[in-house]
């Protein structure tokens, strides 16, 4: 087990990933090296196909390097199986991404619910929680409703919420505010950052939307393979 900081929650150090298109060997990361402490609020942007969604997903185990290590919670991703990933993953880590990934034949709630289910939790005790939780991002009276019912701004509410229901030390989000207009996008930047906050969760944003980017702490540049900021 390496090493890690106590107030770190995420560690990569020389991060490299390639990937075979045909007989040639596309280098898409270089030499990343970087620190998420807790509560650390940081965006990083780059131009499209620079591998900003790649880098998210090896932070989250998504994906394996070729080169370099990740570590959370002072474990190595790469060391160790699938099935132990998963439960780091669960434990730690929380995911958003542009497309809500909600599934329509459940409630707001069930869908917040069910990280905490397959973590072991009793329905009744992942039921409060989840209200609690959907009540924090200004769902409180849309729990019972089901995806095709809600707004786009709201179904993406509900994946923040599902994100943060198992209180995780880093939430990784990719494009959060992508497929929202500027009233809607602006609104879900103000719960973020209020959860942020509140509850001292670290968040690592990969976005387009400079205004967003603009709040964060740190704003990171992905270019030719490597993170610059």
């Amino acid at each position: 087990m390496e090493k890690m900081k106590p107030d770190l929650v995420i560690a990569c150090e020389h991060l490299q990933k390639t990937y075979a298109q045909g007989p040639q060997a596309v280098q898409v990361l270089r030499d990343i090296n970087l620190h998420v402490a807790a509560g650390d609020r940081i965006a990083i942007v780059g131009s499209s196909g620079s591998g900003k969604t790649t880098l998210l997903n090896l932070l989250g185990g998504l994906d394996l390097p070729t080169a370099g290590t990740v570590l959370v919670a002072c474990q190595n991703l790469a060391s160790v199986n699938e099935t132990q990933r998963g439960l780091l993953r669960n434990k730690y880590l929380g995911f958003v991404y542009q497309f809500h990934h909600l599934l329509g034949e459940f409630t707001a709630l069930e869908n917040v619910s069910m990280p905490l289910l397959i973590a072991g939790l009793d329905v009744k005790t992942a039921q409060l929680r989840s209200e609690a939780m959907l009540a924090k991002v200004g769902l409180a009276a849309r729990t019972r409703h089901k995806p095709s019912e809600l707004s786009g701004g709201e179904r993406q509410r509900v994946a923040i919420a599902r994100a943060l229901v198992t209180e995780p030390r880093c939430v990784l989000l990719d494009e959060p505010t992508g497929n929202l207009d500027r009233n809607t996008a602006r609104e879900i930047q103000r719960v973020l950052l209020e959860l942020n906050a509140s509850l001292s969760i670290s968040f690592v944003i990969v976005t387009h939307d400079e205004r967003l980017a603009a709040a964060m702490d740190r704003q990171l540049v992905l270019r030719d393979g490597v993170l610059h900021g």
